[in-house]
């Protein structure tokens, strides 16, 4: 299992949500929160899933309550990412 640091956590979702949403990767604004984007629930599991098979970990259930903005969540799967690199 590879490190994924924040910033390559944070430019994944950048390039995933401005792909969802049809928007150029500028105009994502990494401190606004995830309910501001306007995904359904649909397009957020799938985003989730694609999410974890990149990271090669699940996430827990709460991390998107808990980290409520790309930013947040891309150093939450730093985090992460060096905890299951570390058990590894």
């Amino acid at each position: 299992m590879q490190r994924v640091t924040a910033e390559e956590a944070q430019a994944w979702l950048v390039e995933k949500l401005a792909v969802r949403l049809g928007v150029d990767k500028d105009r994502i604004d990494v401190e606004r929160y995830f309910d501001e984007f306007d995904l359904d629930s649909t397009e957020a599991l799938i985003l989730a899933g694609e999410l974890e098979k990149w990271l090669g970990f699940e996430l827990e259930a709460t991390a998107l309550w808990y980290h409520p903005t790309i930013a947040a969540l891309a150093e939450h799967i730093a985090e992460e990412s060096d905890r299951h690199v570390a058990a590894a």
